[in-house]
């Protein structure tokens, strides 16, 4: 284990991974993080996922993008030190910190256990500010994280930690909307796209009892889609598909970020059926007749709030279900953001921060 470096002023010095400008590939920095407040954790980082989001972000695609940024929302770690009040926790326990690490605790959306939407806005783990609005968050690409210990989650015996990461977005991201719209057992679910995102919806809906179908553009990803759980696979670049499953579906998740018809996609679901985004493409029109005609529902969701993220964490332990990942040493990150742009990857590279201690 790490030994703990004290700074100076109650602050750790921390090594990281960080891109400094947009055009900048990640590399070694240094940053600081706070000592354990009376009820903060400080965790020793074991593994963290590298989400799409963090390409997106590390290269200002979204805009707004703060830097020197240190990615990384999918965080597991053991906890080394805690605050004096601090009840939940102790050292040597294994936890979970996802894409945020604070909010308002005040607002209707906090006190209903949904900290996403927060009113005044969630604290982001990385490329966002502290409550104080001034400090900025450092996120997963490190060896260490201090964090509230109301926004650290305990993760289960028997899920393996390396495959435990991608749970923390990619898995809250499509568990969190198959609970909340209601997939029932028996329900025909259709899953839009296969990467880190849809090798998840399929678990989850085979778990809950779902007859699930994946759609994608990829027809070499059948075999897989198959092997992860779904009942049948439908292959979306041929146009005959949309007219052969006309009202096929009750439920369609799409994690798609790249720009597609949605459109045509709602022309599968049943009547009362529902559709639900969780990626972000480009604005894509959208026709009111693909909708009023079968009274047809269009929906988006976010990721989940502490509460939800805890209940989908059981529910993998229970039922035996963790990402598919491909461990990596930080030093491999740049590669690893080229191969996830070409789709080189099944289904999540997770960083092994034990390279980046070696290092240091």
């Amino acid at each position: 284990m790490m030994d703990t470096v004290v700074q100076s002023q109650n602050t750790l010095k921390t090594p990281a991974y960080a891109a400094q400008t947009a055009k900048a590939a990640l590399a070694p920095w240094s940053i600081e993080r706070r000592e354990p407040g009376p009820h903060d954790v400080l965790i020793d980082i074991l593994y963290c996922g590298v989400c799409h989001s963090d390409i997106h972000q590390a290269r200002d695609e979204w805009g707004g993008s703060i830097f020197p940024m240190v990615p990384g929302h999918e965080i597991i770690g053991r906890v080394v030190k805690v605050g004096e009040h601090v009840k939940k926790w102790k050292p040597g326990h294994i936890v979970g910190v996802g894409c945020f690490v604070d909010s308002c605790r005040r607002c209707e959306a906090c006190r209903a256990g949904e900290e996403q939407y927060c009113e005044l806005g969630m604290t982001l783990t990385y490329n966002g500010y502290e409550r104080d609005g001034k400090t900025p968050t450092y996120g997963g690409y490190s060896t260490q994280i201090t964090v509230d210990e109301n926004y650290v989650l305990n993760i289960p015996k028997g899920v393996p930690l390396e495959r435990a990461a991608p749970l923390l977005c990619a898995g809250i991201t499509t568990y969190s909307p198959l609970r909340h719209y209601g997939l029932k057992e028996g329900d025909r679910l259709g899953v839009v796209g296969l990467g880190g995102l849809g090798h998840m919806a399929v678990k989850f809906g085979h778990a809950m009892g779902a007859h699930v179908t994946v759609l994608s553009h990829s027809p070499g990803k059948r075999d897989d889609a198959l092997k992860l759980g779904a009942d049948d696979f439908l292959v979306t670049k041929d146009e005959a598909t949309f007219k052969e499953n006309a009202g096929r579906f009750d439920f369609i998740l799409d994690t798609v970020s790249a720009t597609h018809d949605y459109n045509a996609y709602l022309g599968l679901l049943r009547r009362d059926g529902i559709m639900v985004l969780v990626g972000v493409p480009e604005p894509t029109p959208l026709s009111a007749g693909a909708l009023i005609m079968k009274r047809k529902r269009l929906a988006g969701s976010l990721i989940g709030g502490i509460r939800e993220t805890q209940e989908m964490l059981d529910f993998c332990a229970a039922n035996g279900i963790a990402a598919d990942v491909e461990v990596i040493p930080i030093q491999g990150v740049n590669e690893a953001y080229e191969r996830m742009l070409k789709n080189d990857v099944r289904y999540r590279f997770v960083i092994d921060l034990a390279s980046l201690k070696a290092a240091s």
